[in-house]
């Protein structure tokens, strides 16, 4: 019972202040290029969003009435 109490007050303070090990440095300089990083592959994604969905090609959809027939 008493491992059990223990788990979960390790397991509740690990709840609330976050990730046990930490993911970025704790030195100054690498955890600032490290958040350069991270925030240069996140930047790219609305563009990634307008790749997948086709947004980023031209329409197709002529604004004109077509004959459609052979000339």
């Amino acid at each position: 019972m008493r491992k059990l109490v223990l788990v979960a007050v390790l397991v509740a303070s690990a709840w609330q202040t976050g990730c046990i090990m930490p993911i970025y440095s704790s030195s100054p300089d690498r955890r600032a290029r490290q958040l350069i990083f991270v925030s240069e592959s996140l930047r790219h994604i609305p563009e990634i969003w307008e790749r997948i969905w086709g947004l980023d090609m031209p329409d197709v959809a002529t604004p004109y009435r077509t004959h459609g027939g052979v000339i």
